[in-house]
């Protein structure tokens, strides 16, 4: 689909499954997007008006429901780019949810659980922040995880291979179940450079009012770098579909990376083509009566 508003295509940053994603092919910067500060909040807010109005638009039709997930390295910019993108949102349309290491109930489920609990409505949109995917991502880094906390039957450790390939095709089958009830997922993998994230933890450290982001736990994964983008590229293989595409967007220029996540949502809200509901004459009929009794009350 062509943009609306930015000179970008979603076929740019997009995987489907059509092709091979290869992460050292993947850019994790791009030519500017705007011109300057100015520049780029004109357009950033002329997208988020956007997306509000479409948003609305189908929160009358009513007919599909949106998650959008969010998946990345630490300090990428997850946080910055959901309270940007949505900030303009009518937040009764638009819920977050961020998930952290899985609490003992949470382990008491299977690992899709916790997300399914936090699924939209539909005329909404719900963001992932972190999801499920973790689970072949932080957990494939960890595979110990499975065996010392995840409490799995041990004939489904045996063959970590085989249980990596259910997950994905588990993932696979539920997003295209989502799909089939009217629930688009569009994912999007924030796509940091190992040097950019290294300049963001110092700054967490350099910086007093930043302090409190950073956990020693960043710099520790930070060393499993080259494992963490080998299970980025095998989970967006494996589970990049046409129904569920994956977005893979340059995050070394955070003002790039959030217009180009906006114009790509603005894409897919776009492609729902949810209208507003006709009224009947009857309906019509009630809002001219309703309308000349407004008057009427603004005489008294």
């Amino acid at each position: 689909m062509a943009d609306k508003f930015l000179p970008i295509k979603n076929k740019d940053f997009l995987a489907d499954g059509s092709d091979e994603f290869w992460h050292r092919d993947a850019p994790t910067k791009i030519d500017d997007l705007y011109e300057n500060e100015a520049d780029y909040e004109s357009k950033l807010q002329t997208l988020v008006q956007e997306i509000n109005e479409l948003q609305e638009r189908m929160y009358a039709h009513n007919r599909y429901g949106v998650v959008v997930i969010f998946q990345a390295m630490d300090a990428a910019g997850k946080d910055s780019t959901i309270q940007h993108v949505f900030a303009g949102v009518n937040p009764l349309g638009v819920r977050v949810n961020s998930y952290k290491r899985p609490s003992d109930k949470e382990l008491d489920h299977d690992f899709m659980w916790r997300n399914f609990l936090d699924m939209p409505e539909r005329g909404t949109i719900t963001i992932f922040n972190r999801s499920y995917y973790e689970e072949v991502l932080v957990v494939k880094v960890h595979p110990e995880i499975i065996k010392t906390s995840q409490r799995l039957p041990e004939e489904l450790t045996d063959d970590m291979d085989k249980l990596w390939e259910n997950r994905y095709k588990d993932i696979r089958h539920v997003e295209t179940y989502f799909y089939r009830n009217g629930f688009r997922v569009i994912k999007f993998f924030l796509n940091v450079s190992k040097k950019e994230q290294g300049k963001r933890l110092l700054k967490r450290i350099d910086e007093p009012e930043k302090n409190w982001k950073f956990e020693k736990q960043d710099v520790v994964e930070r060393g499993f770098w080259k494992k963490y983008m080998n299970a980025y590229e095998e989970a967006i293989n494996a589970t990049a579909t046409d129904k569920a595409p994956w977005y893979v967007i340059p995050a070394d220029d955070k003002k790039n990376m959030r217009l180009i996540v906006a114009q790509l949502l603005v894409n897919e809200l776009s492609a729902l083509k949810c209208t507003y509901p006709e009224p009947t004459e009857e309906h019509l009929a009630s809002l001219k009566e309703m309308a000349q009794m407004i008057r009427e009350q603004d005489k008294e």
